[in-house]
């Protein structure tokens, strides 16, 4: 049977609750799996809280999803890092699924539902989140240590967070593996963070990968000199946690990286 998933959260969502879709629901439950069953409207998907991992719209035939409800469902995804999984006819699925970026959509399913291949797909999205493989990755690239690892403290149980103590450190990593994110260190001896960014910038492979300067320096002209090297933004080295979470958080979302 597999571990019982209990603590997490989904919600059914549709123009009504039918005989069907509620054998569904029953199916999930028995995971552990606390689900609720709430009308496809902004108000009722309002109500249904903002900590929730994973949605589920169920169309029946003939009845198209409300437009403006689906609006507000993906905006509340993009914000809360959430997926969806879309179960109906196959034509419903093609037309939903173009209002969706790829990242939002976790699976669609034809209806009928096999209920094995269901369950199964519920289960591998939960075992994903837990490793992590949803979450943004972000590497920090700074050559003081323990300003490294105060950050990666910060932000470990949000993101995957990778670490580099020198420039050049960061373009062997970035050689092997993509990042969402890299948080880069003004200030570095050997190679600065300009220099890092120029050479990042010049490479295809890591042309396209946003760059948040860290900089200790707050005055105006060296805050002038940052902005001038066109990186996605820059974060005082004394910003406190909170608002580092909070700023990331509005960096993702905007950006939909």
């Amino acid at each position: 049977m597999g571990k019982i998933l209990s603590g997490k959260k989904i919600i059914f969502t549709g123009e009504k609750e039918t005989f069907i879709l509620r054998a569904i629901i029953e199916k999930v439950q028995a995971l552990g799996l606390e689900c609720n069953f709430v009308p496809f409207t902004v108000d009722a998907l309002n109500a249904s809280g903002d900590d929730i991992p994973l949605y589920i719209l169920y169309m029946d035939e003939e009845v198209n999803p409300r437009e403006d409800a689906l609006h507000f469902l993906t905006d509340t995804m993009e914000e809360n890092g959430s997926k969806l999984i879309l179960i109906g006819e196959q034509i419903d699925l093609n037309n939903t699924s173009k209002h969706l970026s790829g990242d939002l959509l976790y699976k669609t399913f034809s209806r009928p539902v096999n209920n094995d291949e269901f369950i199964k797909a519920i289960r591998d999205y939960f075992d994903k989140t837990e490793s992590g493989e949803y979450r943004k990755s972000i590497l920090i690239v700074d050559d003081d240590p323990q300003y490294l690892s105060l950050v990666r403290q910060w932000l470990k149980d949000t993101y995957r967070v990778f670490m580099a103590n020198s420039g050049l450190q960061a373009i062997k990593y970035l050689g092997k593996s993509k990042v969402d994110l890299i948080l880069l260190d003004h200030e570095m001896p050997v190679t600065s963070g300009p220099q890092v960014l120029e050479m990042l910038r010049s490479d295809p492979e890591t042309s396209s990968i946003p760059v948040i300067f860290l900089t200790g320096k707050s005055d105006k002209e060296s805050v002038m000199a940052v902005v001038e090297l066109r990186p996605e933004g820059y974060f005082l080295k004394n910003i406190k946690k909170e608002d580092l979470l909070e700023k990331l958080k509005e960096f993702f979302v905007l950006h939909g990286v």
